[in-house]
């Protein structure tokens, strides 16, 4: 029975693909539609000068028919456009693997087993808490890749299985973004893009139905992920994993006498290193610059510019290539603590890139679907259809809509930041056109994207965390989707409700 199962089962690279060929499908089908001069000459044209240049010129952009090469080549051309992030995954890989091969790590987590034996649940909670503040204030999201091996083999230690690790990590810092509140990447590309039309906009509204969406779906997360908890912990047979998902987690995150394993001095001032790498690597990117200084460069830099002596660039700047090379020197540093030979170092560092290759390879595909949207200009003729639909309709239909509109844009363009550049112009100023407060929007953007990238195959952080935690896209899909539909409602509830009262 299981065999059977095991062979109807897709891969994720197999269901990204299918994707892929269905969107460069409907493009051909699509092909010459017209999309609306408004909208283009709307965006930004710092970003997308070629095609504003287009219709101030009298041209009308189109939807353009996928050719097969794009199709061919959307794979080598996603690994492209996210190749910053596929350095960072595999300098990640390479560092567990460094710190996996000193033992610190496993004897830290058996440590901290034992210290919280009773009380496991309660981790579960701070955990999930902790990645949603990150979510929430500095889009805390492919960063998360790097902590799977360490919290899952500590919750499995603890008597759970790995899609309690997977739930804690992805739905903490996923609801998190869902509800942002002074995330750069979201709420603030979204307030920037409102900015350049003019459309006026509350912060301080923005920050308080933030807090609502994420107060509300990350309490909803927390009570489902520890009901389950609780019932894998109970009985070890109730867990929803294959059978070939229990094997793969015996096999890289059980060790039968982890109990034993004495935590030594060494391995402290290892998992010392290990804390502080992952704690630069957090305040690297929180936006000093908006948060703290309010967009003054120079005030910025006259108190921060003094560490980029490391990179080049100072902390609140970095991103993935400075964080690739921040755990690759991380890595070297502890090889010296743990007194490791230049082959073995290699070999370990290599052999731990190596197990996030698939996942690195997974992004690239997903990335390669963003990249066709853009080619085609699908993205522009969806969101033109999706705007159409929304004119006239009352504030209680308006809400909702629109989050579903942003749903549909979420699963083909999963960058929020992106989505937010081309989108709320149109949607935003859509919304102050008809008399309804546009800072709404921008949250039922976060929302609509928030939701999606908790489960979309084409997000690098679900299939990604999902191939770091060996855990089956098919298998998560029916363990979330009662809760995926309890966020969304929630979510309805609350904006539908600011639309109709705050005007």
């Amino acid at each position: 029975m299981s065999v059977k199962a095991k062979k109807r089962s897709l891969t994720a690279f197999t269901i990204l693909f299918i994707i892929l060929a269905v969107l460069c499908l409907i493009s051909v089908f699509l092909n010459g539609q017209p999309i609306s001069d408004s909208l283009i000459s709307g965006l930004n044209p710092e970003k997308y000068g070629e095609l504003v240049d287009m219709v101030a010129n009298g041209e009308t952009v189109t939807v353009v028919g996928a050719k097969f090469s794009d199709f061919f080549m959307a794979f080598p051309r996603g690994f492209v456009d996210a190749a910053d992030l596929i350095v960072f995954i595999m300098a990640i890989g390479g560092f567990i693997g460094v710190v996996m091969k000193t033992g610190a790590l496993e004897a830290g987590v058996y440590h901290l087993v034992k210290k919280m034996h009773g009380k496991e649940e309660v981790l579960i909670v701070i955990l999930m808490i902790l990645f949603s503040i990150g979510g929430s204030t500095y889009g805390m999201a492919e960063e998360t890749i790097g902590f799977y091996a360490l919290i899952t083999t500590a919750l499995v230690a603890a008597g759970f299985d790995t899609m309690v690790a997977v739930a804690t990590v992805l739905l903490g810092a996923g609801c998190g973004v869902l509800g942002s509140t002074i995330n750069p990447f979201a709420t603030g590309a979204a307030m920037a893009a409102l900015q350049s039309v003019n459309v006026p906009y509350d912060n301080t509204l923005v920050m308080i139905l933030g807090f609502a969406l994420w107060f509300t779906s990350l309490a909803i997360a927390i009570f489902f992920v520890l009901g389950y908890a609780k019932k894998v912990k109970a009985d070890k047979g109730s867990t929803i994993l294959s059978l070939q998902e229990q094997e793969d987690m015996r096999e890289h995150f059980t060790k039968e006498d982890g109990n034993k394993l004495e935590f030594t001095g060494k391995h402290k001032a290892v998992l010392i290193v290990f804390a502080i790498s992952f704690a630069v690597m957090i305040a690297s990117l929180i936006s000093y610059i908006d948060i703290n200084f309010a967009g003054d460069e120079e005030a910025y830099l006259a108190v921060l510019g003094w560490t980029s002596f490391l990179t080049g660039e100072p902390l609140g700047l970095w991103y993935f290539s400075e964080l690739a090379a921040w755990f690759t020197f991380s890595s070297i540093l502890i090889a010296i603590m743990a007194r490791m030979s230049e082959r073995e170092f290699i070999d370990t560092f290599l052999d731990g890139a190596k197990d996030l290759l698939s996942v690195a390879i997974v992004i690239a595909v997903a990335r390669g679907i963003t990249v066709v949207m853009k080619t085609t200009h699908m993205d522009f003729w969806i969101l033109d259809k999706a705007a159409g639909m929304l004119m006239g309709v009352p504030g209680f239909v308006f809400a909702p809509l629109s989050y579903v509109i942003y749903l549909v844009l979420s699963f083909l363009v999963p960058s929020t930041s992106g989505l937010a550049g081309f989108s709320m112009p149109v949607m935003g100023g859509l919304a102050n056109t008809l008399g309804f407060n546009a800072s709404i929007m921008i949250n039922i953007f976060c929302a609509g994207c928030g939701l999606i990238n908790l489960f979309t195959p084409t997000s690098g952080v679900v299939m990604g965390g999902l191939g770091a935690a060996k855990v089956e896209l098919k298998t998560y899909m029916k363990w979330g989707m009662k809760l995926f539909v309890a966020i969304a409602i929630a979510n309805i509830v609350v904006l539908s409700l600011a639309m109709m009262i705050i005007k």
